[in-house]
């Protein structure tokens, strides 16, 4: 592979632009995929991280999606106002906003994994499954606080190397 694409320069160069160009193509991909759910990519992920988090906090949701939450707020909105999620508040603190799957967001959820599966399937067959699971480890790695920690770490006070 060249790394040009119809007359631009290597994106190699730049990881944030190679990541946002691969994030996009494979959202696109998946999006495809899952369209007969009638959910993207990304509503589907937030419905599972709910479901497999067991209601979690608003906080540690968008903590764990690496979103502020105001824009997890708006990402939230669509699937509250179709009936699929609904807020709750925290049984010991009513100040806290909890997420749960309604029983038709359940339902959904439960279409849109079949439809995912055949997804991680074609993404695997197509890349490789030892490279599919160093890519996930690799970016699992970067979406970390740790790592964030060490980007933003002084060079000079002996941070800023990410190994």
């Amino acid at each position: 592979m060249d790394g040009k694409t119809e007359g631009f320069e290597s994106w190699a160069y730049c990881s944030n632009s190679a990541l946002r160009r691969a994030t996009r193509q494979l959202g696109q991909l998946y999006d495809d995929v899952l369209a007969p759910s009638g959910l993207k990519a990304t509503q589907y992920g937030l419905l599972s991280q709910i479901h497999f988090n067991g209601n979690p906090s608003l906080k540690s949701l968008a903590d764990g999606l690496v979103m502020d939450l105001s824009a997890l707020g708006h990402t939230l909105k669509p699937l509250i106002r179709d009936g699929l999620l609904e807020l709750v508040p925290d049984e010991k603190d009513r100040r806290v906003k909890r997420a749960g799957l309604t029983e038709i967001g359940v339902e959904k959820w439960q279409e849109a994994h079949l439809l995912w599966r055949e997804a991680h399937s074609r993404f695997d067959n197509a890349f490789g499954e030892e490279e599919s699971a160093a890519l996930r480890n690799a970016m699992n790695r970067i979406a970390s606080p740790d790592f964030a920690k060490t980007f933003v770490a002084d060079p000079a006070k002996g941070g800023g190397s990410a190994s």
